[in-house]
């Protein structure tokens, strides 16, 4: 389906979405099982965007009702977990509509993606009212393994989604605040404007004393 590509390559989904509107419509159209396919992918298509509170009417309208199943009910759940931002919930439904999933890559990709998402929000919620906080807490808050919410708070801090550090060492994570950042932005070119003013006075004492020479 062209959507496939648009999606992947593009990541336009809305774009995608509309192919896969069409396709479905045109396969609903000849009875063709393919219908069930072009569904699901509008349905990953609106939970990428944001907009997974449209699934639910979306598969109650007239074409879509007849393809309700176990398929579709992964994908509602999967829906309903995340319009709520609710972690574990969306990684137990993925797990356990694991037989709908697996063997479709695309979906597999997708599926991850949203939940590594989830994930950033989650966090970013969990560590907000903190300057200073241990891994290990954010972890017992949020759930999850120690190890997998280090590395994702490491590569949110790379993405620039988190200002902060971890100290390996002791496993803290020091968020910086907007008003630190600025407070060692000044005091870094207050050193710098320091730095260029004694550099000028030693070239004009050079100067000088070349002169005099």
């Amino acid at each position: 389906m062209s959507g496939i590509i648009h999606a992947s390559e593009e990541k336009d989904f809305k774009t995608a979405y509309s192919y896969f509107y069409e396709a479905f419509e045109g396969f609903d159209s000849v009875s063709s099982p393919h219908a069930l396919r072009a569904l699901k992918y509008m349905l990953l298509c609106k939970i990428i965007m944001n907009q997974a509170d449209e699934v639910k009417s979306i598969v109650s309208g007239k074409l879509a009702l007849k393809y309700n199943g176990r398929d579709i009910d992964a994908l509602k759940s999967v829906a309903g977990a995340y319009h709520e931002k609710q972690l574990l919930v969306y990684k137990s439904h993925v797990q356990q509509y694991q037989d709908v999933f697996e063997g479709d890559l695309i979906m597999l990709h997708h599926l991850k993606k949203l939940y590594e998402r989830l994930m950033e929000q989650n966090l970013c919620r969990v560590v907000q009212p903190y300057s200073t906080v241990h891994v290990r807490k954010v972890a017992e808050l949020i759930e999850l393994p120690e190890k997998e919410v280090e590395r994702k708070l490491s590569q949110m801090i790379l993405d620039g989604i988190l200002r902060g550090t971890i100290d390996q060492g002791s496993g803290v994570l020091e968020l910086f605040q907007l008003d630190d950042k600025d407070k060692t932005y000044e005091t870094v070119l207050e050193t710098i404007q320091s730095l260029e003013k004694v550099m000028s006075s030693l070239y004009e004492k050079s100067k000088k004393l070349t002169y005099l020479n």
